[in-house]
Parts: structure tokens; C-alpha cells; sequence
């Protein structure tokens, strides 16, 4: 979210939205903990006008020393921006996030060889999508698709679940689930749907280079219009009469598995997995 209408594509491309180029943090801690990290890119704060206060003038003296502009706006404003009314505190950063793409910019230029992503439909607790998009970054996936519909904005909440790296991950935004995997399926992706029901467990099914597995909301499952979408159903076998995972569970069992199919099958790595199995 900004008060930019938009920002040009460095390839000369069409003007892309603000909110899929940064990641919008909102709260004086949260800002005042971004401005610290110079790893991170800012690209503006968005002060209230009627904002006071010591830890105020820490965020707007860190924000001087890094050159980083400041706007002043009224309090109504920041809370539009920011998409909470009751946390923002009068101030907010616009975090460049350098591996955010839309779904359209990720097809376009799909890696060779094995490339897999997750697509979230429906996944709406901030936990369990920051939770994921750490766990998919660390194994190597090529994305995490988060939907603006149905799911959360990378807020504060998603950071912190993610333990930050949110901000670095590569992060795949569409409008909706169902348009990301007709999208992924136009460009040789095969979906694959995660459900409890499905015949064919994740484990018995030989994945091709370019794969995206759908999770979808642990209560409603994965929406009817993203399902149409889906070649394959997957399940992960469970005993002891429990009947589901907690996504983010769910999503770190496809990841790992992903990271061990890759392994070459004489590698150390591979050879002390399977001796312990």
C-alpha cells in the first residue's frame, strides 16, 4: 500500500501496484525495528501529521541518516494506508520487496529445470502464511502464490511468523488462487490439490520439473473455482486417526519432501535419509 499510484517496471513493462512491490509495515516498534536492518530497502515513510513523541523522533532521525523521504499525511490517511486502524500508531514504511512478482511476471520468465510452488486459496491466518512462506523459501521452492483475495497482506503479523524473511522470500501475487493456477497451467505448470481424501498419496506420485501444489483453508478446503484448476488430487497418509495437518505443517511436509526428491540418489545427504528411514 502507498501513496504512489504505481511503479514502472524496470523492464519498461506496464505500471505495477504498489502492493506488489512492497510490503507495507505499519507501528512505531515494527518501523522503528525496519529502519535498524539496513539490509532492507525503504522506499518512504508516511507520518501522521498530528504524530509525537521520543520514539517518533528515533524513526524520523534514523530515517534522515539513511536518506530515506519522509511524508506527512493526515492520521485518517495512515490509517487507510496502513489497513489497520488500530495498530498503524501514526506511522508507516513502504519496504521494498525485491523477490515480489505478479503471477504474470513469474510466468513469464519460469526458471529451467525443476521449478515448484506453493499457491495458497483461502489460507487467511497470518501465522500459518508467514510459517509457510519461511518454510518454502528454505527448501528451495521457486514461490509462495498469495492471493490478495482470501488471504492476508504481508503485514507485521506475517513477518514476525516468518522470522523476516518474508522480506527477502519470492513472493508470487494474483488476484485469486484460481487465476494463479490457470495462469501456472497455461505455462506447463501440473496442479496438483493437497486433500485428505485423495487416493494417490504425495509420496507415491512421480512429480514432473514444473509442479505447484495447492493448500487451501483448513476449514472450506481449496475454493471450487481454484479446484476446477487441479490435475491431480494428493493426499499425506496419516495414521492414528488423525484426519488432518495444520497447513503450514502440511506445506513444510510437501517442501522437505521436494528438497530430499531432488537430492541426486548417490549423494551423502540422500544415502543417510534413506539409512535412517
Amino acid at each position: 500500500m502507498s501513496s504512489v499510484e504505481g511503479t514502472q517496471r524496470g523492464d519498461g513493462g506496464p505500471r505495477r501496484s504498489p502492493k506488489d512491490t512492497f510490503i507495507t509495515i505499519y507501528g512505531r516498534m515494527p518501523v522503528l525495528e525496519v529502519l535498524q536492518d539496513d539490509s532492507l530497502q525503504v522506499d518512504k515513510l508516511i507520518v501522521a501529521d498530528n504524530a509525537q513523541g521520543e520514539s517518533l523522533d528515533r524513526i524520523l532521525g534514523l530515517a534522515r541518516r539513511r536518506g530515506i523521504p519522509v511524508r506527512s499525511a493526515p492520521p485518517h490517511r495512515v490509517k487507510l494506508l496502513a489497513g489497520n486502524g488500530k495498530q498503524d500508531q501514526g506511522v508507516l514504511a513502504d519496504v521494498v520487496a525485491p523477490r515480489m512478482q505478479t503471477i504474470g511476471e513469474f510466468a513469464d520468465n519460469v526458471p529451467r529445470g525443476r521449478c515448484q510452488v506453493i499457491v495458497l486459496d483461502g489460507v487467511n491466518n497470518p501465522q500459518n502464511v508467514g510459517m509457510i512462506i519461511r518454510t518454502a523459501t528454505a527448501a528451495g521452492l521457486a514461490g509462495v502464490v498469495l492471493p490478495r483475495v482470501g488471504s492476508p497482506d504481508i503485514d507485521p503479523l506475517v513477518i514476525k511468523a516468518s522470522a523476516g524473511v518474508a522480506f527477502h522470500a519470492s513472493v508470487i501475487r494474483c488476484r485469486t488462487a484460481a487465476e494463479a493456477v490457470e495462469e501456472l497451467r497455461s505455462v506447463g505448470f501440473r496442479v496438483y490439490g493437497l486433500s485428505g481424501g485423495a487416493r494417490t498419496t504425495f509420496y507415491q506420485e512421480r512429480l514432473p520439473d514444473r509442479a505447484a501444489f495447492v493448500l487451501g483453508n483448513e476449514t472450506a478446503g481449496i475454493a471450487e473455482e481454484t479446484a476446477q484448476w487441479v490435475d491431480r488430487w494428493l493426499s499425506i497418509p496419516m495414521t492414528g486417526g488423525v484426519e488432518s495437518l495444520n497447513v503450514a505443517t502440511a506445506a513444510a511436509v510437501v517442501s522437505f519432501d521436494l528438497v530430499r526428491r531432488a537430492q541426486p540418489a548417490d549423494s551423502p545427504r540422500r544415502a543417510a535419509s534413506n539409512a535412517r528411514g
